[in-house]
């Protein structure tokens, strides 16, 4: 695929996923075209750094680690990789570690660190 065509692709993906982050009630908003990572893909997720790969296949360790330098620049939360190919649902992919955090804080518990492990 051209660099535009990616470029492109990339742009739209972001646009979708917004959209769909609105559905279920978040102010998302885009950091714009061809921002180069001067700015997050997506910002409105609280405690979340929403990193988005529209394509057929991801490199989600490339991926998180591109997500985890940026979220640790932009200091806007934990590093998520939101990534969907054709025809497919979005997901979300991020570390253990980070989602045990995300689900202990929604379920009121202690989030320091492993418990009973």
């Amino acid at each position: 695929m051209s660099g535009r065509r990616s470029q492109r692709k990339g742009a739209n993906g972001e646009r979708e996923l917004a959209a769909v982050l609105r559905s279920y009630g978040f102010d998302i908003q885009r950091g714009g075209s061809l921002s180069f990572g001067e700015v997050p893909d997506l910002t409105g997720l609280p405690n979340v750094h929403i990193e988005v790969k529209r394509r057929e296949t991801v490199n989600l360790s490339a991926a998180l680690a591109q997500a985890a330098e940026d979220a640790a620049r932009f200091g806007d939360g934990l590093p998520a990789v939101f990534h969907r190919g054709n025809r497919e649902c979005w997901r979300v992919t991020m570390t253990l570690a980070d989602w045990m955090s995300l689900y202990r804080s929604a379920a009121g518990g202690d989030k320091d660190g492993p418990v009973g492990v």
